[in-house]
């Protein structure tokens, strides 16, 4: 994350000060901070944490770079400064902390101001709009401010225990300094939490020393008996205490620099960019519809609703359903390893997996039964097969037709489901048998007479099943079918595209009719417009025969309802009416 973290704290003498910040850097140090190795070369190596070498200190300079590093940089001069440390973090001629990430080269520095003139003027303005005017109510907690010009600041305020202190108290914040004002405000609550857990450490370790000292000195009862004394002789000239003396931890600023460089790069990861090319799809939109309404569901959710629900009614989740006579993973048996993994092989991986196992001519009448949207009814006794079975057919239907349910002891209308998963025992009605609009593949036990020898485990593990496809109106050899169908068939069976190719084209394919579908929702159910300018317009579209028509008309179900709304209220408007007139 291209930001700066600093520490801040309002000094009592010179008004706000930067006592100690950490910048990322994606090109060579800079100089003061480069000319030294990453480690001192009698120092043990660093831990490494998430990536990053961490708290890497720089070896020191010797006192004539340390002098000229000093007098080049464009921090105040040291007659700014307290004598006691107070407005200073890092001694004359510390060149500060480094730390590499190691997997993005990336370089986080960490000393009293940066080198960059123009950043150490960002960094100021905004320490003292943090520690001034920009605070939130009782000056303590955070804040967002800024502008294109300066950055915009996250900052959060906070206090200090010092006993010497007036009101026994000294003010400090931490702000993170970036020119992206979206990403910022994105990255708010993960700032908030991880911010306010270095302050929650810093006001602990203060809060000791406070103690401590009070308990051996008291100072209330002290400045009650000088109250005539200046304030300034009172204090003993003590108004600048250093952070490391007021938390009693002279490791302090190699563990805020492990803290800002890991903020940094957690903060930097854990939002990316996304090019989006045009609108979402309308699978995308379909997703967030039901996303919305199961969040919908599950905050309106009361459990005396469960017990009145009838138990033969499968459950519903995230847009499918799920059947109560399904084990809990709980209650499933023990088994061991060679069971599971062939269990697992028993499954089918991809349409051209499934068409090499059912053949090409049933794979064709089931397919042509998914795409027109009859009921898919599956009878078998592995309900893994079965869900991997749904999940292969699912890709060549849009995300809104799809309704499934997986497994089931009982038949369920075709309203419900157009794919439903039987165990073998479930008597289906007569009439969905001799159906046109259903289909039914039996899973059995295949005879030795068609068990063969197989060159793949996953054909060998599937060779035991023998899957037998049956509809009340079986599709002719002949039969043309919808364009899709045979622009589906003619990518699986060319065998120089890579299964992840055809489901590529399984994407283009479904947004190609997808397009269509709109064309003719808008043309027939918006405007209204008369059969003949539909039969001329399905024929522009190349969708004149029979199977097509009956193709768009089901798919236009699984329009999004944003874009049906979206529609219905650009008819409605003044400007929309008065162009048609």
């Amino acid at each position: 994350m291209n930001a700066i973290v600093a520490l801040c704290h309002f000094c009592e003498l010179h008004g706000p000060r930067t006592l100690f910040c950490t910048e990322v850097l994606h090109s060579p140090l800079p100089q003061g901070a480069g000319s030294g190795d990453i480690s001192g070369q009698n120092e043990p190596a660093e831990e490494e944490e998430g990536g990053i070498q961490m708290s890497s200190r720089i070896r020191s300079h010797s006192p004539a770079e340390g002098a000229s590093a000093d007098s080049s940089s464009p921090g105040p001069k040291k007659s700014d400064m307290c004598e006691a440390s107070g407005c200073r973090s890092l001694a004359g001629g510390h060149p500060g902390y480094v730390s590499h990430d190691k997997e993005t080269s990336i370089k986080y520095v960490s000393h009293q101001h940066p080198n960059h003139p123009q950043l150490f003027s960002i960094v100021r303005q905004a320490c003292v709009r943090s520690l001034s005017c920009e605070v939130c109510p009782g000056r303590e907690g955070p804040i967002f401010f800024g502008d294109e010009q300066h950055g915009f600041v996250f900052s959060h305020t906070f206090f200090i225990k010092d006993s010497l202190a007036r009101g026994f108290q000294r003010w400090y914040s931490i702000i993170t300094i970036m020119m992206d004002r979206i990403y910022l405000i994105n990255s708010w609550p993960f700032l908030l939490g991880k911010i306010r857990g270095i302050i929650d450490e810093l006001q602990g370790k203060a809060l000791k020393v406070f103690e401590a000292e009070q308990f051996g000195c008291p100072q209330r009862a002290q400045r009650m008996n000088t109250a005539f004394t200046p304030f300034l002789h009172q204090r003993n000239g003590n108004a600048a205490r250093s952070l490391t003396s007021l938390t009693n931890d002279e490791n302090l600023w190699a563990c805020l620099h492990t803290s800002f460089a890991w903020l940094l790069k957690a903060c930097g990861s854990r939002l990316t960019e996304k090019l989006l090319e045009g609108a979402p799809t309308e699978d995308t939109l379909v997703q967030m519809e039901k996303l919305a309404d199961l969040k919908e569901e599950s905050e309106g959710w009361d459990g005396s609703e469960e017990e009145e629900k009838p138990s033969s009614q499968p459950d519903v989740v995230e847009g499918q359903e799920l059947s109560k006579s399904s084990p809990e993973p709980s209650l499933m048996p023990d088994c061991n390893s060679w069971n599971v993994a062939h269990r697992r092989l028993s499954v089918f991986r991809s349409l051209r997996h499934m068409r090499q196992i059912l053949g090409a001519s049933a794979f064709r009448m089931l397919a042509w039964h998914v795409l027109m949207g009859n009921q898919v009814i599956w009878k078998a006794r592995d309900m893994d097969l079965v869900q991997s079975a749904f999940d292969v057919l699912r890709t060549m239907l849009p995300v809104g037709c799809v309704r499934i349910i997986p497994y089931s002891d009982q038949y369920e209308e075709a309203y419900r489901c157009n794919f439903l998963g039987l165990s073998p025992h479930v008597q289906i009605p007569p009439h969905i048998l001799s159906s046109e609009f259903a289909v039914l593949v039996e899973v059995r036990a295949a005879t030795r007479s068609s068990l063969y020898p197989t060159l793949f485990d996953d054909e060998q593990s599937l060779n035991k099943y023998e899957f037998v496809v049956t509809s009340g109106s079986p599709v002719a050899a002949d039969r043309v079918g919808p364009t899709i169908l045979n622009k589906i068939e003619a990518a699986l069976t060319n065998q120089n595209l890579s299964v992840d190719v055809v489901d590529q084209c399984l994407v283009c394919l479904k947004e190609e009719w997808m397009n269509k579908v709109k064309v003719l929702f808008k043309f027939t159910k918006v405007d209204s417009r008369p059969k003949e300018d539909t039969q001329k317009l399905l024929s522009i579209l190349g969708a004149a025969e029979e199977d097509n028509v009956k193709l768009l008309k089901f798919w236009m179900t699984g329009l999004s309802k944003t874009y049906k709304s979206h529609l219905m209220s650009t008819v409605r408007s003044p400007t929309s009416s008065e162009s048609r007139n």
